[in-house]
């Protein structure tokens, strides 16, 4: 195809898809078509709604995955019962929405050996719960580097923490998802230090769209350096709130053939969370298609 009839062909689709109005950072985005799905985390859109009300909801704006918070309203946590689990996985399988996974708080950098044994412990608990319900994987995080304490002991101490609960993950059929999170844990070769020491391959990266991200190097190169250990989760905040270079974020992706979830953790509190879901479901299609 010459270069003149393929730029033809290209304006042609971006002008089906609707992208000519958006601004030029958006109409340079690759126009092959994207692979990723788009989903909700409950943190704060779904927080009170419970599980018949957070599915219909998801069914309504056409948003058909979701990573369920713990201690919101649905109630999903690992004090229910077996039947009670039953329902749950029941539930979701009789729905358009596919539940992804359990977003936990759980945390693995304490000095306190007591601490970080329950963290760990309660992790495994949550695994099982997800197991049970018919998800694919827990989401933690690392929250920092305490004071005090060498950086490298406590970097070490994360990547074992991960790998022994990356073996029993994998014994069920599930995988552990590590938020890029916490004050100096979630700048990227904090990272991609942490992940060197990981050895079990159901222990992934979910990418979480911070500022740190865009540090020295820059965003691409951060990308690039933990790229090979992405997992099937990607955290996005608001695409029209904040400045976040989100048509940079996903050619990089693109470009990779990137397949997984793109969930958004929404901050705001808009009147109306279903039709501001809707909404961000449009731009997200905008910016991957």
């Amino acid at each position: 195809m010459s270069l003149s009839r393929r730029s033809f062909v290209q304006k042609s689709m971006a002008a089906g898809l609707g992208l000519a109005a958006l601004p030029a950072s958006l109409q340079a985005m690759d126009l092959r078509k994207s692979k990723m799905k788009f989903g909700l985390v409950t943190y704060q859109w779904g927080r009170d709604w419970d599980l018949p009300t957070l599915i219909a909801n998801c069914e309504k704006a056409g948003v058909l995955g979701v990573e369920l918070r713990t201690q919101h309203a649905h109630g999903v946590e690992t004090s229910l019962s077996p039947a009670e689990r039953e329902a749950v996985k029941l539930r979701f399988a009789d729905s358009q929405v596919t539940c992804i996974g359990y977003g936990s708080n759980y945390e693995y950098h304490s000095p306190d050996a007591e601490v970080l044994r329950k963290n760990i412990e309660e992790t495994k608990a949550y695994l099982k719960l997800c197991q049970d319900i018919g998800a694919t994987g827990i989401k933690v995080k690392p929250n920092t580097l305490p004071e005090g304490v060498p950086a490298e002991k406590t970097i070490t101490q994360i990547a074992a923490s991960f790998n022994e609960v990356g073996k029993y993950a994998a014994d069920l059929g599930q995988l552990v998802r590590v938020e890029v999170h916490g004050h100096l844990t979630q700048e990227l070769p904090t990272m991609k230090a942490i992940f060197e020491q990981v050895t079990e391959p159901a222990v992934k990266i979910c990418w979480n769209c911070n500022a740190e991200d865009l540090l020295p190097p820059g965003l691409e190169a951060n990308f690039h350096s933990v790229k090979k250990w992405f997992g099937d989760t990607v955290h996005v905040r608001e695409f029209d709130e904040g400045d976040y270079p989100y048509p940079e974020l996903f050619k990089l992706f693109n470009a990779i053939n990137y397949e997984g979830w793109i969930l958004m953790e929404a901050r705001t509190a808009p009147a109306d969370r279903v039709k501001a879901l809707e909404e961000q479901k449009r731009i997200f299609h905008k910016l991957t298609n």
